[in-house]
């Protein structure tokens, strides 16, 4: 089975696009280092939102306070695209599953 590699919830210097490359478990320290680094992420985007509907429900917000909380939400968007693309590239095709028994596990799990 080839490991495709994992792309990372974070960003080069230059802002190009990580990946990590590792053992079919996932378990090595930068594997679980995302794990937790996306848990954040989503977190923060959720506790955003929060923050947006309470802002949005304030007649008094100015265009600065607005400006801000857009670019915010842009940025947990960002975050939230990404960790779905990585952990969608992540999903075993069909044949892949059937190649190494995933498929066949979860066929007997769901039955």
């Amino acid at each position: 089975m080839s490991v495709r590699p994992r792309l990372l919830p974070w960003s080069g210097p230059a802002g190009q696009r990580c990946y990590l490359v590792s053992d079919a478990d996932s378990t090595g320290y930068l594997s679980k280092l995302a794990d937790e680094m996306e848990a954040v992420q989503l977190q923060m985007g959720t506790e955003l939102i929060g923050h947006a509907r309470l802002m949005l429900s304030d007649r008094k917000a100015d265009a600065r306070e607005l400006r801000y909380l857009s670019n915010r939400l842009i940025e947990a968007l960002q975050d939230a695209l990404r960790i779905s693309e990585s952990r969608g590239g992540r999903i075993p095709t069909p044949d892949e599953a059937e190649s190494d028994g995933r498929l066949t596990r979860m066929r007997g799990r769901n039955e």
